[in-house]
């Protein structure tokens, strides 16, 4: 009897352990599918679901259905089901940057090299882990102060962090006044203003009038680790525009404090991969107390400048290896002057705390090196401007036959630069007569674009800017009579005419747009997209996608110009309601094919939560 009864209490226990078991998975089921949120929501999904939070103005999805969205363009309306709102992300996702998420390579256990920063280069979420909510601005955020005001301050409530204030208070990098965060032009090396160590190193190198712009020679710069931007903001009165890089690390908005403030910045790294710009871009590379260690893995971040520089380009270095006595620095200071002579570098200059190298003008000097001298030559084979996601070498680039013979880059002086044919040119079979002809092309369009603008738009409106597709860089160099600069992005499987906008003396990047770019949220004033929702369309990628990260990374207030087909135009259009977008604008592209402008503004909206949390 006793085993009987054993043996039903058993089965009576497994049956009851059975059905918690299902009720738990049940639950697990229900509620991990809808409170997953915004840490786990899928950007490329076509699944939308409305988060808690809702925001003000925006049409509230109160039947609580789901919607199926489609990112083909021309489809019958009746197949092509547009959400009426979309999401929003959560307050503590207000600073995303979805390939440099940290959170996000915790989540996936990514092994990574930690000492060669590889933690800090881009890792793209996979499609299950991609957000498709909007991003929520910061409570109390204002629309940004105007250049060039912004150069010396921006509202503390657009960028809520106060650290580095504390941090670097003694080297004057900023300085927290009431509403406001104030930067003094201070750094960690010119703790009393870039502007008297700008000076100093076109005194160093003996330019007249000590200014570094050395009579239009001097035009573009990488300022590497380089803090909130303060060296490239001085830059840019002496008609020098510096690309400020600098990773998403301790110091974590450096960069958005740099854009915030209306200066060219970009998120990136000296790691494991390339820079995502062509060889001979800069004039001039810096770095001031960087913290990089320069002799690592042979040399191989040193010898990635050299990939950088332009013939006969400079090193300006700021570090206590340059002028220190202790053991340590006297060490590396011997190491790293042995590896910049066997790269053919010289000293230009050195003062004090200071030294600058420069970079030889030809080939002779690798020539006549010994055989075996490291760090090679790099393969007759490497592309050296093939830069998204190409691993760098220790390698050094030599130049091409034409920069040889020429014993220099042959580029004139700016601003005749801009609109003279540049050598690299012919790497495209194109000649002087279409360069022309492309530059006022963009002339016309830029100028029917401000006229279309005209009455949203002032002079002061705009800082940051973005062509999406920038081809020779023809939109950017219409706008050289603004007050604005443009972050030119040429795609990484087109053309690579990257050289030639660097070669006009303008900047930019290369990217995939099926991608998020890096960069903070709320950091262009205006993108210009031309055919790019076409070309995503060619390569499969999700327009829907696009449209969300183009609004994570503009201004509220921000203006979109759209140059593409009608179907395009119309796809946008029935999403203009769920981005808080209006259209403020549509024009035919005047004769010149079947292109339509449709220009669209930004609204400036927020979560019920931040309104509650600014009061």
């Amino acid at each position: 009897m006793r085993g009987r009864s054993d043996g039903g209490q058993k089965k009576r226990l497994i049956a009851s352990l059975c059905a918690v078991a299902i009720f738990l998975g049940l639950l697990y089921v229900y509620y991990g599918s809808s409170s997953r949120g915004a840490a786990d929501l899928g950007y490329g999904s076509k699944s939308l679901r409305k988060l808690g939070s809702s925001y003000l103005g925006g049409d509230d999805d109160t039947d609580g259905k789901q919607y199926e969205s489609s990112t083909k363009f021309g489809q019958d309306e009746g197949e092509d089901i547009v959400p009426k709102t979309f999401p929003v992300c959560d307050d503590r996702h207000s600073e995303l940057i979805p390939c440099l998420d940290r959170h996000l390579i915790y989540q996936m256990r990514l092994k990574l090299d930690l000492s060669v920063m590889e933690h800090y280069e881009r890792h793209c979420p996979p499609p299950e882990r991609r957000y498709n909510c909007l991003i929520p601005p910061p409570p109390g955020y204002k629309v940004p102060i105007k250049w060039p005001q912004s150069r010396d301050e921006v509202w503390k409530a657009n960028i809520p962090h106060t650290h580095l204030a504390h941090e670097k208070s003694d080297q004057n990098w900023m300085v927290v006044q009431g509403e406001k965060i104030v930067f003094p032009g201070g750094g960690t090396h010119f703790h009393y203003g870039a502007d008297k160590y700008i000076a100093l190193i076109a005194n160093m190198l003996n330019f007249s009038h000590n200014n570094l712009n050395n009579e239009g020679r001097i035009r573009t710069v990488l300022d590497v680790g380089c803090g909130v931007a303060s060296f490239g903001a001085y830059l840019l009165s002496s008609d020098i525009i510096a690309m400020s890089l600098a990773p998403n690390d301790v110091h974590q908005n450096q960069i958005q404090f740099a854009l915030e403030r209306g200066i060219p910045a970009y998120l990136g790294v000296l790691g494991t991969k390339r820079l995502p710009y062509p060889s001979r871009s800069f004039e001039l590379a810096h770095c001031s107390r960087c913290r990089i260690d320069w002799l690592q893995r042979d040399g191989i971040l040193l010898l990635e400048l050299d990939r950088l520089l332009r013939p006969g380009g400079y090193f300006a270095y700021s570090s206590p290896e340059a002028y220190a006595q202790d053991e340590e620095d006297l060490r590396i200071w011997r190491e790293m002057s042995a590896l910049v002579g066997r790269m053919c570098w010289r000293i230009a200059a050195k003062r004090n705390q200071t030294v600058i190298w420069q970079k030889p003008l030809t080939n002779d000097c690798y020539m006549e090196r010994e055989p075996g001298t490291n760090p090679p030559l790099c393969r007759s084979d490497d592309d050296p401007d093939a830069v998204w996601g190409v691993p760098m070498e220790a390698c050094i680039t030599p130049y091409s036959d034409h920069d040889q013979k020429a014993k220099g880059s042959g580029l004139a002086p700016w601003p005749a630069r801009l609109t003279a044919p540049p050598p690299r040119l012919a790497d495209f079979g194109y000649s002087s007569e279409m360069f022309e002809k492309d530059t006022e092309t963009w002339r016309h369009r830029v100028e029917s674009y401000w006229n279309l603008l005209s009455p949203k738009i002032e002079d002061d409106t705009s800082r940051n800017l973005m062509d999406m597709k920038a081809n020779l860089g023809s939109f950017a160099a219409a706008l050289k009579s603004k007050n604005v600069w443009v972050m030119n992005v040429v795609p990484e499987d087109g053309p690579n005419t990257l050289k030639v906008i660097y070669d006009r003396g303008l900047i930019g990047t290369t990217h995939n747009w099926c991608e998020a770019f890096s960069t903070y949220p709320r950091t262009y004033d205006l993108l210009h997209a031309w055919t790019v929702f076409s070309d995503i369309k060619k390569k499969g990628c999700s327009a829907e996608d696009l449209l969300l990260e183009m609004d994570r990374i503009l201004r509220p207030s921000g203006f979109v110009i759209i140059r593409d087909k009608q179907p395009v135009i119309d796809f946008v259009k029935k999403y203009l309601s769920a981005l808080h977008w209006e259209a403020v604008a549509t024009a035919d592209s005047d004769n010149e094919g079947d292109d339509i402008v449709f220009i669209i503004q930004k609204k400036l909206w927020r979560t019920s939560e931040s309104l509650r949390n600014s009061e």
